[in-house]
């Protein structure tokens, strides 16, 4: 089983997730942030990844240090139930809308970190979440797992459809390019024969 659990302990968060690449989109998500429960839901729904998170952060700060440490803790466990990367599609990528939102989304599983992240959010919050935590959560998550990750806005105008149709993209994305390709034959996806 492609799976990992993780245990993040700091000084502003204690974190418990566990991560099944190979689930049928189970959640069970409390990050003490209620929209930001809601799109790691439709990143596990869309993924068809199991993925549980418990967060106890210090909120009364504000959440950037509970949706960074998760996306370090995703991060991390995405890394080691991937494992040798063999037989895996590799890349993946999606457009997905909702109503006057459009988002593009790329992932190349290639053991190389980097974000493209090109998705301007017209408010400051969406419930009581900054929305420039969208961008933190998937720099934190992109260095940890070691994939290059491209996000793009092609249109939109509220603030919700547009991170709503981050998280469903990238779901889609990443659960494509995880996948076991069985005309692969267990092969790693490189000409180099590592990633």
């Amino acid at each position: 089983m492609r799976e990992a659990t993780i245990q993040r302990k700091t000084a502003e968060t204690d974190i418990n997730l566990s991560l099944n690449l190979d689930g049928c989109g189970k959640a069970d998500i409390k990050t003490g942030c209620g929209f930001f429960d809601h799109m790691l839901t439709l990143l596990a729904v869309h993924g068809s990844f199991d993925l549980s998170v418990v967060c106890s952060g210090d909120t009364y700060v504000d959440y950037h240090h509970s949706v960074e440490d998760i996306g370090i803790a995703l991060g991390k466990a995405f890394y080691t139930a991937i494992g040798d990367k063999s037989g895996i599609n590799r890349y993946g990528d999606k457009t997905i809308p909702m109503d006057e939102a459009l988002v593009l989304c790329a992932v190349d599983i290639s053991g190389r970190d980097y974000l493209g992240f090109d998705a301007p959010i017209p408010t400051e919050k969406v419930g009581d979440m900054d929305t420039e935590l969208v961008k933190e959560f998937f720099l934190a998550f992109t260095r940890e797992a070691r994939i290059t990750l491209h996000i793009k806005e092609l249109a939109g105008e509220n603030s919700h459809h547009i991170i709503e149709c981050i998280f469903k993209a990238f779901g889609r994305a990443l659960s494509f390019a995880s996948a076991i390709n069985p005309l692969a034959q267990g092969k790693i996806p490189s000409s180099k024969g590592v990633l």
